[in-house]
């Protein structure tokens, strides 16, 4: 893929096929009787965004994480065979752990999309969840006065789609809005490779841009309304959020929704790292992973 350098994606591949038989992409590292993490990855990253959160806890943690249908190294199916929505994200998700970790509590580190997708599957399935690191993510519908960022606003035009779509213009544009500082050549290629070629490798990445609810009838609305619903179900969960300052999607106001809806939530502020979080700050970010997850750990 591109030539994608092992020592920046030292991961063995495995594939799950979901119920239409789209095969979706995972790591699986670390011990199988470790206590699980799975890592949700938003849009238009992949699973190599947790790639150093990986190295870091698979010494003793089975680390999972699920490239989405459509995008990093996951099929590519087109639109007659498979519906680019949130709920098909949501019920993606729940098939696969069902086959991985069908029993066993959970913790979870989720990101932008990964977010939504995440806590959707987990309202419906609180007993399944342990720990949760929120990383710039949102589960919630948006409010009508919270403007949408203007290179969104861009992408969801009929030229931004085009850019996109035959360019590859929003994952490489995310490469420089959504860090504070350059990413490194070689990472940026690693975020960005699963998507060059052909527009069939960046449709998901269009299609996740297009379904961002803005209004009750779009088709991501209600399953975001009925998730902000029920977040309850796990304000009895420990959670942390990890949060990037300087994020052109998510800002303050944002976390400032969360601290309501989970007021017991821990907040790890980063002033000098943005969307990217991750990549921002990334020993920051995965040593406040580890230890977070730790707390369990006998």
């Amino acid at each position: 893929m591109n030539n994608l350098p092992d020592a920046l994606f030292p991961f063995e591949r495995h594939y799950h096929s979901q119920s239409a038989g789209h095969r979706m992409h995972y790591v699986d590292e670390g011990p199988v009787d470790g206590r699980p993490v799975v890592m949700v990855h938003g849009n238009p990253t992949w699973s190599f965004y947790y790639r150093n959160v990986i190295l870091a806890l698979r010494e003793q943690r089975r680390c999972l994480a699920p490239d989405h249908v459509g995008m990093g190294l996951s099929d590519r199916p087109d639109e007659a065979d498979y519906d680019y929505t949130m709920a098909s994200r949501v019920e993606d998700l729940g098939h696969w752990l069902d086959e991985v970790e069908p029993e066993r509590e959970i913790d979870l580190v989720v990101h932008d999309w990964g977010g939504a997708i995440a806590m959707a599957w987990a309202v419906q399935n609180p007993e399944r969840v342990g720990r949760i690191v929120l990383l710039n993510t949102w589960a919630f519908t948006i409010p009508p006065d919270e403007p949408l960022p203007f290179a969104l606003k861009f992408a969801r035009t009929g030229l931004g789609g085009f850019l996109i779509n035959r360019f590859n213009a929003f994952s490489g544009l995310a490469t420089r809005l959504a860090t504070a500082r350059r990413l490194d050549p070689a990472v940026a290629h690693g975020l960005t490779a699963p998507y060059r070629g052909s527009p069939d490798r960046r449709l998901a990445t269009l299609r996740f841009v297009q379904d961002i609810p803005l209004k009750e009838s779009d088709p991501a609305w209600s399953v975001l309304s009925e998730t902000e619903q029920h977040l309850d179900r796990l304000a009895d969960k420990p959670i942390k959020f990890i949060w990037g300052a300087k994020d052109f999607v998510f800002d303050d106001r944002v976390l400032d929704m969360w601290r309501e809806i989970w007021p017991q939530a821990e907040v790890e502020y980063l002033e000098d790292a943005g969307h990217y979080v991750l990549e921002d700050a990334p020993g920051r970010v995965v040593e406040g992973i580890a230890a977070f997850l730790r707390a369990d750990d006998s």
